[in-house]
Formats: C-alpha cells, sequence, structure tokens
C-alpha cells in the first residue's frame, strides 16, 4: 500500500476502556457499510465510484482538456462539498496552478468584487457546481459571474458556463437546459462531501492537470483496502481507535501536517467529518494545525492544555524536491552542523520530536504515512477517510450522510433576507 497507518502508540497515553465492545461494534459497522443496511444507504454511491469505468468519463476529460489546453481561467461556483474536494486536490499537487478561481463559498462584497475586477482582464470558464442551483451562496455569486460571462463573450457565453447538476430536476439544470450550457451529473445517491470523484471535483482537477489513470488507481487501493473483512484495514481501526478515544472523554481530533501545501486536505476532511458525525449531541470535533507553524501558536495548548485532545499527524515519507542546507563560513546563526542536511530530513525530525513531545503530555498519536504527494497515494488516503467516517458514524448510531443542522442556518437566513425584501 502507498498509506499507511501507524497506530501503534495511540492508547499508551490513555486509560484504554472497552476495547472489546468497541472493537465489536466497529465490525458490525463496517458490515453495516458493506451490506448497506445502515441508516442513509440511499447515499452510499460513493462506495462504487472507485470502480467506475473511465470509458464513462470521456466527455469530461475532453471538457477538461479544452480548458487546460486554453490557457484561460477556470472559476468554480460552489460551496463545501462542491468546491472543497477539488480544492484540496489542486493545492496540493498543482500549487503552481495559477489559473483556478473559486467563488460562491462566501457572502463577501470585497472577495466578488475582487474576482470581478480580474476576470474582466481575462479569458475565463465557469463550472457552477450545485445540485439545486438555489443554495444562496454560489447562487449570488452566479449571477454576477453570469453576467460578466454575457458582457464579455455575448451569445457565445453558453460555450463558457458548464453547469455541474442534478440530471433531471432543479433550477440550474433548467438553466442549463435553456441556455445550452455543457452539464455532467451529480449522481443522486452521492452527497456533496463524498462527491471528490464525480465530475464535483474531476472537471476541475483534470483542467489542472490531474491524471485520470493514477486518481483511479490510487482511488482503487484504498476501497480495496477499506472494505477488507479484517480488523487490520485502515480505515477500520482509525474508526475503531477515534470511538475508543471518545468513549475515552477525548472531544476535539487535531489534523496535523507538517506540509503546507496540504493545508486544503485537512479543510475537506473537517467537512467530511463534522458534517458526518456531529449529531444527536455526539461527535468528535474536528480541528487542523499546520506545524511547524502553528507550533509557535497553537503548541502550547496542545502540549499542556486540557487533555481532551488526540492528534492524527499526515506525513509525506519521499518528497518530489528538495533542498540541501549550505555551510556557511561565518556561522553566525549557529546552525552549521545542519549543513549538508536535507531539508526534508530536518522535517521529518521535527515531526518525530513533535509527535514525543505531545505523546509525552498526555495527547494519544496516530499517523497516516503517503508514500509521497501525487494522485495516486492522496486519492488513496481520500478514500480511506470516506471509508472511516462512514464506519464511525454507525458506531455511533447516527446517520453519516446527511446533514440536518445545515439547514438551520439556511432557513433563518432566508427568512431575514426575504423579511428585508418584504420592507422595501
Amino acid at each position: 500500500m502507498s498509506v499507511r497507518y501507524d497506530d501503534d502508540k495511540l492508547c499508551r497515553s490513555f486509560e484504554v476502556i472497552h476495547v472489546e465492545d468497541v472493537e465489536d461494534r466497529t465490525h458490525e459497522s463496517l458490515h453495516m457499510l458493506l451490506d448497506k443496511t445502515g441508516p442513509g444507504n440511499e447515499f452510499l454511491g460513493w462506495m462504487d465510484l472507485p470502480n467506475r469505468n473511465l470509458d464513462d468519463l470521456k466527455d469530461l476529460a475532453d471538457t477538461a482538456e479544452e480548458i487546460k489546453n486554453s490557457g484561460d481561467f477556470l472559476v468554480c461556483v460552489g460551496i463545501g462539498g462542491s468546491y472543497l474536494g477539488a480544492k484540496a486536490v489542486i493545492s496540493s499537487l498543482f500549487p503552481q496552478n495559477d489559473k483556478i478561481r473559486y467563488a460562491g463559498h462566501h457572502l463577501s462584497p470585497l472577495e466578488l468584487s475582487g474576482l470581478l475586477d480580474e476576470l474582466r482582464e481575462k479569458d475565463f470558464y465557469i463550472n457552477v457546481i450545485s445540485k439545486s442551483g438555489t443554495t444562496t451562496e454560489p447562487g449570488v455569486a452566479f449571477r454576477f459571474l453570469k453576467q460578466l460571462a454575457e458582457e464579455k463573450y455575448g451569445k457565445n457565453a453558453s460555450k463558457r458556463i458548464i453547469a455541474t447538476t442534478d440530471a433531471s430536476k432543479g433550477a440550474l439544470k433548467k438553466l442549463s437546459d435553456e441556455e445550452k450550457y455543457r452539464s455532467f451529473v451529480i449522481p443522486d445517491n452521492v452527497g456533496g462531501r463524498f462527491s471528490v470523484l464525480t465530475p464535483v471535483g474531476l472537471l476541475p482537477i483534470l483542467a489542472s492537470g490531474g491524471d485520470l489513470q493514477a486518481i483511479f488507481k490510487g482511488a482503487r487501493a484504498g476501497y480495496e483496502s477499506a472494505i477488507l473483512d479484517d480488523r487490520k484495514n485502515s480505515a477500520f481501526r482509525y474508526a475503531r481507535n477515534r470511538k475508543l478515544l471518545w468513549k475515552n472523554g477525548k472531544a476535539i481530533e487535531i489534523l496535523a501536517s507538517f506540509e503546507p501545501q496540504i493545508h486544503f486536505v485537512s479543510e475537506w476532511w473537517k467537512q467530511l467529518f463534522g458534517e458526518s458525525e456531529g449529531k444527536d449531541g455526539k461527535g468528535i470535533f474536528p480541528a487542523s494545525a499546520d506545524f511547524s507553524t502553528d507550533l509557535h501558536s497553537l503548541g502550547q495548548w496542545i502540549q499542556d492544555g486540557t487533555r481532551n485532545i488526540f492528534e492524527t499527524f499526515l506525513i509525506i515519507d519521499r518528497y518530489s524536491k528538495d533542498l540541501t542546507v549550505m555551510n556557511d563560513p561565518r556561522n553566525a546563526d549557529g546552525l552549521n552542523f545542519l549543513a549538508g542536511q536535507n531539508l526534508s530530513d530536518i522535517n521529518r525530525k521535527a515531526f518525530e520530536g513533535t509527535r514525543k513531545a505531545h505523546e509525552d503530555g498526555g495527547v494519544p498519536v496516530s499517523t497516516f504515512y503517503l508514500d509521497k504527494l501525487d494522485e495516486e497515494n492522496l486519492f488513496e488516503l481520500l478514500v480511506i477517510f470516506e471509508f472511516a467516517i462512514a464506519i464511525y458514524g454507525y458506531t455511533l448510531g447516527v446517520n453519516p450522510f446527511d446533514q440536518p443542522g445545515v439547514e438551520a442556518y439556511k432557513k433563518n437566513m432566508l427568512e431575514l433576507l426575504v423579511a428585508k425584501s418584504g420592507s422595501r
């Protein structure tokens, strides 16, 4: 496997209780998922995506190739799972790609005005991503972007707009049909936070330079690992460990890495886990940190603060680029003892030193190691995380595939906006 999970020292720093019960419950939950008998089983289409026929994605791949070869900007309009998966992969693997922009995940007039000003001087495509087309944040952003495209391209604007939406219903589907936008389908049985292997994630990722074969090779590796009826599989162990930690009073998980380039993997993970498990007064709060940077802000709290936390590290074993510390004849900084060492090795020692310090401070720690940062490793990890949270959600007795709490703010915001509109 390209991704390995090390939890050997996880339980040494706290009292383990009910291990056998948790093991059994996690095993039952794995089978509920694989047998599709648990709550939310109508939203398990994501489980089949790693094994899909790639010939079915030819139109999608051709569209992505057109965008990539044009040299134009691509604006991805979406919120939550409609953009986080793509952004996690693109920022991790293609950080030098400066042609992707994101909109519709906020309501900031400053951010959107800045983007519109930038695009007036550029050629661009718009990929609007929404199941319904009526979510406020992406809906408002798309209004502005659509108007700009029509002003800039006239009758040809429809060739510049791509809709990723429902197959047959919804406001965006209706508009797409009327305006003859190119469109791709969000499957009915795949929720947004599990959609990175659908056109939601694949179109922008491929347009950024992603390798379709490598993506699905990694996804299949994650799938084959996660479905093993074996308590050693990474998804099972991660889910089991989280349940043990939760039962031992650990309420916060910190996903930490020593590679800033994978920052948005943590952001994707926070949505995946937060929306899936945070229900009925249950669930672990998902937090994240970028080390070494955050060791100089959060490090003190992690080391000596309230002991209701545990830590999961994401670590890259091999780097495609590296630097070697040079010798300085003056040695004014006193760091010549590092001369000749690779920066990746120094970074690794920072991780190992941090891990030991936090373990000594009473923080349970486990680690996911990626052999290297590429499509295969990253998608293997993403699929393992998807299976793990589904299994863990079932151990809690919640439906991991709905998000009723998200609707509360939408309802309140809509009522306030309608009231304001009616008062004019």
